[in-house]
C-alpha cells in the first residue's frame, strides 16, 4: 500500500467525469488499498479516485464505523434534507454549509464485482453524496449555501 498525492482544487481532473470500472482485478485492489491508506493518513472521511488522479468510479468512505468501498456507485434513493458543514481534502482549510439529503441508498459493487448496497443517514449520507459528486466532476463548493469564514471554522 502507498499514500497517494491528493489532487487539489484547480486541477482539471477534479472536473472530469470518471469512467466505470470494468475489470475487478489486482490493479483495482491496489487502488482501493492506496485510497484507504491515503484517506486515513489525511484524516478524511471519504476519497474518490479522481482525487488521486485516477478517472475511475471508485470511492472509499469511513465515518468511523468501518471502511466502505464503492465501485461504480449509484444513488438510487434519497429523502429528507440536512444543512451541515462540509470540507474536502482537495480544498484544504475551506469549509461551507451544504444542503444534502438526510438519507440515501447507494448501489455499487465491491472489489470483487459483487453487488452491494448501503443505506446512510446524516454524515454517511453526506459522505456518499460528496464522493459520488466527485466522480461526476462536482465539488462540494458547487453545492455550498454559504462558505464559512476562518473565524467561524476556528470557533
Amino acid at each position: 500500500m502507498a499514500i497517494r498525492n491528493v489532487v487539489k482544487e484547480g486541477d482539471d481532473v477534479l472536473r472530469k467525469q470518471a469512467r466505470p470500472v470494468i475489470e475487478f482485478n489486482k490493479r483495482l485492489h491496489i487502488l482501493l488499498d492506496d485510497m484507504a491508506e491515503t484517506m486515513y493518513e489525511t484524516n478524511g472521511v471519504g476519497l474518490a479516485a479522481n482525487q488521486v488522479g485516477v478517472l475511475r468510479r471508485v470511492v472509499v468512505i469511513d465515518i468511523g464505523e468501518g471502511l466502505i468501498e464503492l465501485i461504480n456507485p449509484e444513488i438510487v434513493e434519497q429523502s429528507g434534507n440536512q444543512e451541515e458543514v462540509e470540507g474536502c481534502l482537495s480544498s484544504p482549510g475551506e469549509y461551507g454549509i451544504t444542503k444534502r439529503p438526510m438519507r440515501v441508498k447507494v448501489e455499487a459493487f465491491d472489489r470483487f464485482g459483487n453487488e452491494v448496497s448501503y443505506e446512510g443517514e446524516g454524515l454517511l449520507a453526506r459522505a456518499i453524496c460528496h464522493e459520488v459528486d466527485h466522480l461526476d466532476g462536482v465539488l462540494f463548493k458547487d453545492k455550498v449555501i454559504r462558505m464559512l469564514s476562518p473565524d467561524e471554522i476556528k470557533g
